[in-house]
């Protein structure tokens, strides 16, 4: 028997293959089973074209069985089988593939695609054994024969012994080191792990002695025995593959759970079966509640994706925008263009169609959720609303067109969440622009000074409580050609005449504010007079792109970069203290810098701004109560 050398180039080629293109041993398992499968659909294909041939689905099978005594794993199919020249040109070359041949030859249709193309994954084997044989027979061949090789220097083909066509493969699973267990490979229950996590669609049956327990013959009650049982491990039909109509709402959810998608109940599911410039099915579930980790950066997004039913990548990131990364399921598609080892995506067109036709469904799965069940939307944006808003935020902004619509708020008038359109939709006639505040809380918001003039003329007024709220909005700048407003701006714009008798009475004090601005010194940009103030003495208002609010959370972060706002300090001039800041100027220089200092600290105050001398402030107070 005379020992072949293999035809790639060198054995470090086959060791760097084996030892570097996949990431995880475990995968040589879904490589084989996926060889078995192209063997068996050959054969149906061929049965096609050949009257010769009889395929009846329900005899053929793939079997896996292991002998932890001899470390043996054994993996048959029912196949097409290889003759002598097929073993040594498929196995005998490396990264020869007879599946991709056999596809370009027979330009497969019918659904019946080949999954294997490369031709490197049955060289997977080798990560987990020292030895493997193959006995194969093929439909064309009288004679089966013995491919075996240890997957170092080359292989051996003998005459064997064979009743049936297909292919046996014979693993001899390495021993144990220090470093690496590899009996894993040889136990039941991780066989049928690995089976589940990654070739559970296979179209054919997996079968597989399985250890079971029974009620013990002639033996005590309660009493059972071991016994091993044949069962087929896989479930074969995806539910993705079958018809929306036969499928119920308990059955997606049942998928959910079995996937382990969530602890929750999906509050939606979109089932997808897209047959255009490329074909694909999927299932995507919106998720009721927040994962755990879900705001942190463990969180991991991502679909499920598979070709032609087994799993290639447990989550492809590439199929989701960051901010639809709460979406959980599955991708199946024959058409993506895949790299040596199966396990990472060419970016081509396809998966880029794909994840494009993704988000759009997605998206209109959310608007038909808000339209038609308000109150499932609103539980679902209390949980990834936020994420929402980042994505408006995110990438400049690029996004925002996507997403304005998804978006909700607290407002003024309505107790619960608004969406933009209905807040536009509300608007006063005389209303050119939305407004929207800031602040910790709903309850806080409504009592800012800053809102009572727009209180007064009916205005609604969009309530911020998450720090992403306003640094979205600035990047919205406008929602149907309404541009947004800060309550807190140094110029609200809302009534000329008004702006007109401002600036007179502005003029008047002047020499007032330039005395207070000047003790205010590098606190404040500009002391002048307030045309919103109603009931309140004093606000801070904010000039420039920088908001009161976004110094708050800008100030808050790790990286502080110590970004401020421009502060105007607004004095009300129908106050009664504003009357005691005229008089102190005429008479006490003192108490005009007590008095201006305290109004300065009450602004901070209101604003959510830390008092910059609190024991100063105390004294400043003692002064005015003596």
């Amino acid at each position: 028997m005379e020992k072949k050398q293999f035809q790639a180039e060198s054995k470090r080629l086959l060791e760097m293959m084996i030892n570097s293109i996949y990431t995880q041993k475990e995968i040589f398992l879904r490589e084989l089973i996926s060889n078995s499968s192209d063997a068996i659909d050959k054969l149906y294909y061929r049965a096609l074209t050949d009257e010769a041939i009889s395929f009846d689905q329900d005899r053929y099978a793939i079997h896996i069985s292991a002998n932890k005594e001899a470390r043996k794993l054994t993996l048959t199919d029912t196949g097409i089988g290889m003759t002598k020249e097929e073993l040594e040109t498929n196995l005998g070359t490396i990264a020869k593939s007879g599946s991709l041949g056999f596809k370009k030859t027979n330009e497969m249709k019918d659904g019946h695609d080949i999954i294997g193309q490369f031709g490197v994954g049955f060289y997977a084997a080798f990560m987990v054994a020292d030895q493997v044989s193959v006995v194969s027979k093929s439909v064309d061949a009288d004679s089966a024969y013995k491919w075996q090789s240890d997957g170092s220097d080359g292989y051996t083909i003998e005459e064997a012994t064979k009743d049936v066509p297909g292919t046996e493969i014979t693993l001899h699973i390495k021993e144990n080191t220090e470093d690496e267990s590899f009996d894993e490979f040889l136990d039941e229950h991780r066989l049928k792990s690995i089976v589940k996590k990654y070739s559970d669609f296979i179209r054919y049956p997996i079968k597989m002695d399985v250890t079971t327990y029974k009620p013990k013959e002639d033996g005590e009650d309660g009493e059972s025995e071991e016994v091993q049982e044949e069962q087929i491990i896989n479930s074969m039909v995806p539910i993705w593959r079958k018809n929306k109509s036969e499928l119920t709402k308990e059955d997606y959810e049942q998928f959910y759970q079995d996937k382990r998608y969530g602890f929750d109940k999906p509050l939606e599911h979109i089932h997808l079966s897209v047959d255009g410039a490329v074909r694909y099915n999927s299932i995507l579930f919106i998720p009721e509640s927040t994962p755990f980790d879900f705001y942190s950066k463990e969180y991991e997004k991502g679909l499920e994706l598979y070709a032609n039913g087994v799993l290639i990548m447990e989550k492809c990131a590439d199929l989701l925008p960051d901010f639809f990364s709460f979406v959980k399921g599955m991708v199946d598609s024959e058409d993506l263009s895949l790299n040596i080892s199966r396990e990472m995506l060419q970016h081509d067109r396809q998966l880029k169609l794909i994840a494009k036709n993704i988000q759009s469904k997605i998206k209109s799965q959310l608007q038909s959720l808000l339209k038609n069940n308000r109150e499932a939307y609103e539980t679902f944006y209390k949980s990834f609303g936020r994420q929402l808003k980042f994505g408006v935020y995110n990438e400049f902004g690029a996004h925002k067109k996507v997403l304005e619509d998804l978006l909700l708020f607290h407002s003024s008038t309505e107790k619960g969440f608004v969406t933009l359109s209905e807040y536009v939709s509300r608007m006063k006639e005389d209303q050119s622009n939305i407004y929207y505040a800031t602040g910790e809380s709903i309850e806080r918001i409504a009592k800012l000074p800053q809102t009572e003039l727009l209180a007064d003329k009916g205005y609604e007024i969009l309530y911020f409580t998450e720090d992403v709220d306003e640094f979205a909005i600035k990047m919205l700048q406008s929602y149907q050609d309404k541009e947004f407003q800060s309550v807190s701006s140094a110029d609200l714009k809302l009534d000329e005449e008004e702006s007109e008798e401002s600036k007179e009475e502005q003029d008047a004090n002047k020499d007032l504010f330039e005395e207070m601005k000047t003790i205010l010194a590098g606190k404040v940009k500009d002391v002048r007079l307030s045309k919103r103030l109603k009931t309140h003495p004093v606000i801070l208002a904010a000039e420039g792109e920088v908001t009161i609010e976004m110094e708050k959370v800008l100030q808050a972060m790790p990286d502080n970069q110590h970004v401020k706002a421009e502060k105007v300090l607004e004095i009300n001039p129908n106050h009664d203290v504003f009357k005691a800041l005229q008089s102190a100027k005429d008479t006490d220089q003192e108490k005009l810098k007590l008095y201006t200092n305290l109004l300065y600290s009450q602004a901070l105050l209101i604003e959510g701004l830390p008092l910059e001398d609190p024991v100063e402030f105390t004294k400043d107070m003692c002064k005015v109560m003596v």
